[in-house]
């Protein structure tokens, strides 16, 4: 890979991908097919608005707040920094204030989850997740995105509703499901575009991120 390629670090949209217990799974179909006869090939696709690699509005948790269609470009558009976190459980302030993190930020945790989560062979309900004390630490330094690298930046467990409520309502955008497995923490630049879902709570996004 040359130094200045773009690294896709979307996980793939199939019917047997990890989805939150309780909401919609994904399901792909075949509609029209070329290996039955029809003229050409047409699938048939039903998934929730968090399914994968997706965002989060503000709307998710926040009644009456932002939704998709108010994305500002410039929180998924320039340069991001994929930190390295070591902590096995969750996201902590003592561990982020190693990080010296900046005002307008866009910030991508690889944690754990990248290397044992999305290997698993169904839901991991012990990923790696952002403390609601390392939420409200992120929003006091004026970071503008986070990326986390399983399904959520709240615990399925603990902090769940907190974190999202804490980073949502300072609207920092929220880019969860991405794939950090083969990237180095570092500088990159960064481009996330998700659908555009009118009046959407989140929506599926494809991610690539490009050493700088």
């Amino acid at each position: 890979m040359s130094k200045n390629s773009w690294i896709d670090i979307s996980v793939p949209l199939c019917s047997t991908m990890h989805g939150w217990p309780g909401n919609p799974p994904t399901v792909v179909t075949m509609f029209n097919g070329t290996a039955k006869g029809d003229v050409c090939n047409v699938s048939a696709i039903n998934f929730n608005s968090h399914t994968g690699t997706h965002m989060d509005a503000p709307l998710h948790f926040l009644h009456g707040a932002k939704s998709m269609d108010a994305l500002p470009w410039d929180a998924v558009i320039g340069e991001a920094r994929v930190v390295e976190i070591k902590d096995k459980k969750a996201i902590k302030p003592a561990e982020l204030k190693k990080l010296k993190l900046k005002e307008g930020e866009r910030i991508l945790f690889k944690t754990p989850n990248s290397a044992r989560s999305w290997k698993k062979a169904e839901f991991d309900k012990d990923f790696v997740y952002v403390s609601k004390e390392a939420a409200q630490y992120i929003v006091d330094c004026g970071v503008q995105t986070v990326g986390i690298d399983y399904l959520s930046v709240g615990g399925f467990y603990k902090d769940g509703i907190e974190t999202h409520h804490i980073l949502l309502g300072a609207e920092v955008w929220i880019i969860e499901g991405i794939d950090l497995s083969k990237v180095k923490p570092g500088n990159y630049d960064l481009i996330c575009l998700p659908i555009k879902f009118q009046n959407g709570d989140g929506a599926p996004s494809r991610c690539l991120i490009r050493p700088r």
